[in-house]
């Protein structure tokens, strides 16, 4: 298994819920009030029948019109093309901006050959919820034009990739597990998005319940550390992946 970390860049993100491209070495957080700053980082993994992308960033693009995400996957050696599975913890924005692409006045998918593999529920909550973090437009194209797959709960979707409803961050996120029987990567979506949160208790405002996600960031710790798991951390500012250890009741990544 081979696991490839796609970082899309650092954002501001104010009340208006708009991700703005910010360079700390140029950008000044100053000019940025009551902002939170938040890296974007899809990962690809390869797998031997598989080439699975989990959570697919903004959806931006350069200036030359190219999808920042397909950059960052054939600068891992990879055409988009053959991206096979998108595995979606949830529909906020953020994660899934990058289903489809704006070329011109057209819209297109970004991975036209793969299944994109969402829970049901998030999907629904997706079409009623009236929070700007959610972009109808998107799934409106994808309805249309996708390979869908609704699972639902907790299950397997593969001999090596299963995945567990957890709620918390939205009432119907999700992780996965992927076990080729030598590794086990583990994806945590925005429940575990950085070490950080795992590192020190608290409960984040912007989860639907974030006393669960607490609690589930403490119990994915647990058995990371058990089971050797490597994280991928979505939103890290530090470290994009690790592996966790527990001494004396205190979480530590490398």
């Amino acid at each position: 298994m081979q696991v490839f970390t796609l970082y899309e860049g650092t954002y501001s993100v104010a009340a208006d819920k708009k991700f703005i491209p910010f360079n700390p070495e140029i950008d000044n957080p100053k000019d940025r009030p009551a902002s939170l700053f938040v890296n974007i980082q899809p990962f690809l993994v390869k797998l031997k029948n598989h080439l699975v992308l989990f959570d697919t960033g903004l959806g931006y693009s350069d200036d030359a019109g190219e999808l920042l995400l397909h950059n960052n996957i054939r600068k891992a050696g990879f055409n988009p093309d053959d991206v096979d599975l998108v595995l979606m913890s949830h529909l906020h924005f953020d994660h899934s901006g990058g289903m489809i692409h704006h070329v011109n006045d057209k819209i297109e998918l970004s991975f036209p050959h793969a299944t994109y593999v969402i829970q049901q529920g998030e999907w629904e909550s997706a079409f009623t919820n009236t929070s700007s973090s959610y972009k109808t437009e998107i799934f409106d194209f994808l309805q249309r034009n996708a390979q869908l797959k609704f699972i639902e709960g907790s299950g397997q979707l593969t001999d090596e990739i299963s995945y567990e409803l957890t709620g918390a961050h939205t009432p119907f996120h999700q992780v996965f597990l992927i076990t080729d029987g030598q590794e086990k990567v583990f994806f945590g979506g925005d429940v575990l998005p950085e070490p950080e949160e795992l590192l020190r208790k608290f409960i984040a405002k912007y989860d639907f319940d974030g006393r669960k996600a607490m609690e589930l960031r403490e119990e994915f710790g647990k058995k990371a550390a058990a089971e050797n798991w490597k994280c991928l951390f979505y939103h890290a500012k530090s470290k994009a992946t690790g592996h966790v250890t527990l001494t004396d009741g205190q979480f530590k990544i490398t």
